[in-house]
């Protein structure tokens, strides 16, 4: 692997997935394709998450209430994500709750306005992940429980490249057609050094099993909505790129808080 090419796609992953401003040198002879790219998008997920970790821990070496801190925390990772993954939970909970069928779910998911499916969507996430690293902060010492947003981060995005690349593309003319497909390689790497990377941060602090169920959660998870989307929409979108992440996300965090 050439070190040069693998730290241009870390930033052109973490570009895509957030706010965060990467060096222009990174895109030179860039063609918008993020088929490679998105190998590193577990290494990415870790960058983005390096903020809100530290506010995370910060806040509880201040003895601040646990579940405020989660929150804050969440605050700070949607604002450097532009809550990318939360459009797509809510827009996937709009089109697949209410739509009647596959081009009435699309077309609802093309919308920008938010609805009901989507509002209670984003309460659920939110409140899901911030009562989870709560418990792990009252479980765990503050370093580890802050350890644990990189890791969820991390093995989380992995899980999006494999739902990108199971799926076809559902809309030829939609944004994650246009970002091209992982290839059975590309997902292989982005899942072999999510689950790595995430032991690496978890397993030191953590232990064995909160680990393993981690693991365990997010890959049944993202397998589960999988399957939902193949039989609803026959293909991916880019917001069912993001609720994959999210849902992901979500099993990953709770397992993660149950287990200790």
């Amino acid at each position: 692997m050439n070190i040069g090419n693998y730290a241009a796609d870390v930033a052109r992953a973490v570009a895509f997935l957030s706010r965060i401003p990467m060096p222009p040198s990174a895109f030179v002879d860039f063609n918008g394709k993020l088929d490679r790219a998105s190998r590193a998008f577990p290494v990415a997920g870790i960058v983005i998450a390096l903020l809100p970790a530290l506010v995370f821990l910060v806040m509880l070496c201040l003895h601040a209430d646990r579940l405020m801190s989660a929150f804050v925390a969440l605050a700070v990772q949607a604002a450097l994500t532009g809550a990318l993954h939360e459009d797509g939970l809510a827009d996937c909970a709009d089109g697949l709750g209410g739509g009647r069928d596959r081009e009435h779910a699309l077309s609802i998911m093309k919308d920008s306005r938010i609805g009901t499916y989507g509002a209670i969507a984003l309460i659920l996430s939110f409140a899901l992940r911030a009562g989870a690293l709560a418990a792990v902060a009252r479980a765990a010492p503050p370093l580890a429980a802050a350890l644990a947003l990189p890791a969820i981060a991390c093995i989380s995005r992995g899980a999006l490249v494999w739902h990108w690349h199971r799926l076809p593309s559902a809309k030829p003319d939609g944004v994650a057609a246009a970002a091209g497909q992982p290839s059975e390689g590309t997902m292989h790497m982005a899942l072999a050094s999510g689950c790595l990377l995430s032991a690496l941060l978890l397993w030191p602090s953590l232990g064995l099993l909160p680990l393993v169920c981690a693991l365990l959660a997010c890959g049944l998870s993202v397998m589960a909505f999988t399957r939902f989307v193949r039989r609803k929409l026959a293909g991916h979108t880019g917001d069912t790129l993001g609720a994959a992440q999210q849902i992901s996300e979500i099993a990953t965090v709770c397992a993660l808080a149950m287990a200790l």
